[in-house]
């Protein structure tokens, strides 16, 4: 028969736990927390991730170190055994933005039943909760709310509830056209139990109680107007912020976060404002404010003397703040610092910081190859299985041939005229609108088709952010190399006057030159985005003065030879962003568009190429533009990949010459304006 414990077992065993409970600090109710107890927790944040799983180019076919979601999944372990309370929170643009992500939604969709592979990472490391961002919206309502695992009530939306990611997803200013509802859940609460300290320094566990609410751009509305039109609408996101953040608080959370796909911007603010997150710090009640969609890194130097702002420390107007990279460069981490004071947890401002920890750091020395060493953290073990069978097919579907050209298509000089990667895009843009418009619109049959488009990669995120497609033969993957996004066509109605007012726009990519200063001048206005610099094409020639003013900076401008009259009529081939009011480019809302096509502009220059089976150098359009001549007393210079002085050569830009490496895979180049 089994043996008794003596009656005074219980009484030891009760206190040894008792011990035990003090050492491993005590249960508190809630409500029941002392005042002057204090606790640090850690806001861990990913954003614009971007579907970029594994540290993989797809483009070049060979890993790349630098970038993946499986060394950020390493960072965040690592911020785990350092700080016991942490919370893991991503700001959006999640599953769009790689061969991937396209192969899951376009090529071969994922079931009801089948997870992203994204998901399926940040499930293995564990989120706390996210936002959408504007790129969440490219494939339609129809697939966020599948993947999401979202029923949503709205058009083509599902009602069921499919697999979707182990977290919540937050977000305030996306509303149903249907009941005006907003489509994902505007906040939600989520709880932990938190080590902290009293005041005579014993640890406790208590209960904490984060709210957070969600908000993505709203010019959704214009660069996924063919998507989200009639479907959704869309506020503010101060106006959203007021509007929901009293039912959030009427829940008594200790913390507010407020996850914005947005960065900051001081202008004066609009509701259709891009990146409202300075307005939204502003609003009352939010304790923590993550950011987003401006691929930079907050704090970091390039926000240094905006107002209010600690590029430092990471304040926005008071409120700590953190945007923590893109493409899994970056984690963001946020310490906060509470202390307990009448009933309420409040952040320690003076003792609170936030910071930006890269996956790769640059270490001292040089490689073989002359460039900066750098070492990454290794990738997370058990992210690589959980996506490979998707990874493999993904690889598969890019190596699809469909033709060969004898042409070299790069777009490492693009912005000082190099439109070897660009003409392709052009043309096929050009032939389709030919083909199509006049069944949709007879009278416009005879308006002369110009074409445009922009260098999507020019060296925003290193020295490998560039479209360079060989010479010989051509995939699927040298389709989404040259045309990154996965816009649809759009084509606009315009006169004379509206294409030198777009070109104007295009040519605020160049810093004003001044020809009589004698120190080095950089040409590219890095404000102005590389996506954002179209390059017209279809029998039009222009030259670009940058000695002028913005607005003045088109001298010339010929249609066949003949100057372009303001009232001339003209149809542009373009995407449906830029269509829509994307870069606000004058005179583009969306109201002059006479054909918005079903079709992906990349799966249309796909077919363009299939059916060209050969490109060479006369199937391509000249570089439709040139600078003015301008003899400078001081260099004008700029910064693109190293060594590649040569292609500029090759490419018709020999007035290109390589000043200095930077020892990073970039060089700063000089360019002689006179020629």
């Amino acid at each position: 028969m089994p043996l008794r414990p003596p009656r005074f077992a219980a009484p030891l065993l009760a206190l040894a736990l008792a011990l035990l409970a003090g050492c491993a600090g005590q249960p508190w109710k809630s409500g029941e927390t002392p005042d002057g107890a204090r606790a640090k927790v850690v806001i861990l944040e990913t954003t614009d991730v971007h579907a970029n799983v594994l540290s993989y180019d797809y483009y070049k076919l060979k890993p790349d170190d630098s970038l993946g979601y499986e060394r950020t999944a390493t960072l965040i372990r690592r911020a785990r055994e350092e700080f016991p309370n942490t919370f893991l929170f991503d700001s959006g643009d999640t599953i769009q933005g790689s061969v991937l992500a396209d192969y899951q939604a376009l090529a071969k969709p994922v079931g009801c039943d089948q997870e992203l592979a994204i998901y399926r990472a940040m499930d293995a490391i564990g989120y706390d909760g996210g936002t959408a961002g504007n790129h969440e919206f490219n494939y339609g309502l129809g697939f966020l709310s599948q993947v999401t695992g979202t029923p949503m009530n709205v058009d083509g939306g599902h009602t069921n509830r499919c697999a979707g990611p182990h977290f919540p997803l937050v977000l305030a200013n996306v509303y149903s056209a249907r009941d005006g509802e907003p489509i994902f859940k505007p906040w939600t609460i989520v709880r932990k139990t938190i080590e902290a300290y009293t005041e005579d320094g014993s640890k406790i566990r208590v209960p904490l109680r984060v709210g957070i609410i969600g908000f993505t751009p709203p010019p959704i509305m214009e660069w996924d107007k063919q998507k989200l039109a009639g479907k959704v609408s869309v506020s503010g996101v101060v106006e959203a912020a007021r509007k929901y953040l009293p039912q959030l608080q009427a829940q008594h959370p200790d913390l507010i976060v407020a996850i914005l796909h947005g960065g900051l911007d001081t202008s004066p603010y609009t509701p259709q404002m891009e990146n409202a997150g300075w307005y939204l710090a502003g609003v009352p009640g939010i304790d923590v404010l993550l950011l987003g969609h401006s691929h930079t890194e907050f704090p970091g130097p390039h926000y240094a003397g905006m107002k209010d702002v600690d590029a430092r420390l990471g304040f926005v107007r008071n409120v700590p703040a953190v945007m923590g990279g893109f493409f899994g460069k970056d984690l963001g981490v946020i310490q906060l610092v509470l202390n307990r004071r009448q009933d309420r947890w409040a952040v320690d401002l003076d003792n609170t910081h936030s910071e930006v920890r890269p996956i790769c750091q640059l270490t001292s020395g040089k490689d073989k190859s002359g460039q900066e060493k750098s070492s990454c953290v290794p990738a997370d073990p058990e992210i690589a299985p959980l996506v490979q069978q998707a990874h493999q097919a993904a690889i598969a579907f890019v190596n699809t041939p469909i033709g060969e050209s004898t042409v070299r298509l790069s777009s490492y000089f693009a912005d000082e005229g190099n439109m070897t990667a660009l003409a392709p895009i052009n043309a096929a843009q050009a032939d389709y609108v030919r083909a199509e418009l006049p069944r949709l619109h007879p009278e416009l049959a005879g308006v002369p088709v110009l074409s445009a488009a922009a260098a999507f990669r020019t060296g925003f995120g290193g020295p490998d952010d560039y479209t360079d497609v060989a010479a010989g033969p051509l995939t699927l993957r040298s389709a989404a190399d040259l045309y990154f996004y996965p816009n649809t066509l759009a084509a606009v109605k315009t006169d004379g006057a509206g294409l030198k007012a777009w070109l104007e726009k295009s040519a605020e990519r160049f810093n004003r030159i001044d020809p009589a200063k004698t120190g080095e001048q950089p040409l590219v206005n890095d404000h102005f985005p590389g996506f954002n610099f179209d390059q017209i094409q279809g029998g039009i020639h222009y030259v670009i003065d940058v000695s002028k003013p913005v607005g003045q900076r088109i001298t010339s401008l010929t249609y066949r030879g003949k100057p372009v009259a303001p009232a001339e009529p003209f149809i542009i081939v373009t995407n449906n962003y830029r269509a829509s009011g994307g870069g606000n480019f004058p005179g583009l809302d969306g109201r002059d568009i006479v054909l918005a096509a079903p079709d992906g502009t990349r799966e249309i220059l796909a077919r363009w190429l299939q059916r060209r089976h050969m490109i060479r150098s006369a199937d391509l359009e000249p570089t439709s533009w040139r600078f003015a001549p301008l003899k400078t007393h001081g260099p004008v210079v700029f910064t693109a990949a190293s060594g590649k002085q040569d292609l500029a050569r090759e490419a018709g830009v020999g007035h290109i010459r390589q000043v200095k490496d930077h020892g990073d895979g970039m060089a700063t180049y000089a360019i002689d304006l006179s020629r």
